[in-house]
């Protein structure tokens, strides 16, 4: 039976993506050295699994048993946090809710049954969000890292945008995505290196991060992804949403120019099989290793125990994290992985 649904899964979307996918052009602008004119690229090797490769894991793979549904304690986060108090609320997977400085700011937000192209199948997310939409505080900005569907929900953006008007801040050509279904939808897109200011003393940088980006079997890396760098006078916030290790390039790179960072949010879930999924997604080991590179006071897991994207087991990250945090010498209380609905005050630098 698991079988015959993956193989319905696989059809249905090799025939919908291809079909949504012709011929799909999402920027258009000068080359760079991420950008050769029609696609973006990180540095380094490319990427050089493809659509055979993928049809090969949807066919061969044993997945685990995820279970149906996780309880959830939901977070009831205040309106507004002043000062240099920063609270973050972990809704789940990569949807963060960031006070900090009198702002509002949702990460990768994901309110949707599915990460999925489809209503009836696809991922199915086994914990509910640890903040109820109706509970969230008015949102002032949302980031958005990649064009995956679990991290760009264009339903959850619908439902933000009619109800707070934030401003939607993604990389470049994701915009093109939003407005296609959404037109009135208002989006600021932003190459690497970009800088805006969100308040007086909040500006947001878009930084470089080691992935790749689809919605479609035809428009791979059409769109660009990003790392977001919120400064702020009290010590930087580092969010990656996701991410391959990259050889720890682009980390080492962060932790140079981008210190003191307060808060780093570190992918580490969905790492297996490792020979289909290393290029865009850092197994925990890496993650304790970005962690120590990016010389980050603390950090916080991401992406992981929320949707059976890949073959790695429910609750099998945060236990492959504690071993690695005590190989690498790094204490739980500087690295932690948090349940949904969890909040953390992290301590000012």
């Amino acid at each position: 039976m698991r079988n015959r649904k993956i193989k319905i899964w696989v059809l249905g979307l090799v025939l919908t993506m291809t079909m949504t996918g012709c011929a799909k052009s999402y920027y258009h602008g000068p080359e760079s050295d991420h950008f050769d004119g029609e696609q973006f690229f990180n540095a380094g090797p490319p990427r050089d699994i493809g659509i055979r490769d993928l049809l090969r894991w949807r066919f061969t793979r044993d997945p685990p048993e995820w279970p149906e549904s996780v309880e959830v304690t939901p977070d009831r986060p205040p309106q507004r946090i002043d000062g240099e108090q920063l609270r973050v609320s972990f809704v789940g997977h990569t949807t963060l809710l960031i006070q900090t400085r009198g702002l509002n700011i949702l990460t990768d937000p994901v309110w949707s049954e599915r990460a999925s192209p489809f209503s009836w199948i696809g991922p199915r997310r086994v914990t509910p969000p640890g903040v109820a939409f109706d509970d969230l505080p008015p949102i002032d900005i949302v980031l958005v890292s990649h064009n995956h569907y679990d991290h760009l929900d264009l339903a959850t953006l619908n439902r933000l945008w009619k109800r707070d008007r934030p401003r939607v801040i993604v990389p470049l050509g994701n915009d093109t995505i939003i407005h296609r279904e959404h037109p009135d939808l208002r989006v600021e897109a932003y190459d690497w290196e970009d800088e805006v200011a969100l308040s007086d003393d909040v500006h947001l940088r878009l930084a470089p991060m080691f992935h790749w980006s689809a919605r479609s079997l035809l428009d791979r890396n059409r769109a660009l992804w990003a790392a977001f760098l919120l400064k702020t006078p009290d010590g930087n916030i580092y969010f990656v949403g996701d991410s391959g290790w990259g050889e720890g390039r682009y980390f080492e790179d962060a932790g140079e120019r981008f210190g003191p960072i307060r808060l780093a949010v570190l992918p580490i879930g969905d790492y297996k099989p490792r020979w289909f999924m290393s290029y865009g997604h850092m197994n925990p080991d890496e993650a304790v290793r970005a962690h120590r590179n990016i010389g980050a006071h603390h950090s916080l897991a991401s992406h992981f125990d929320t949707f059976p994207l890949a073959d790695t087991a429910y609750g099998e990250p945060p236990e492959d994290l504690a071993r690695a945090r005590e190989a690498h010498g790094v204490s739980e209380e500087a690295l932690r992985a948090l349940p949904p609905g969890s909040v953390w005050w992290v301590p000012p630098v």
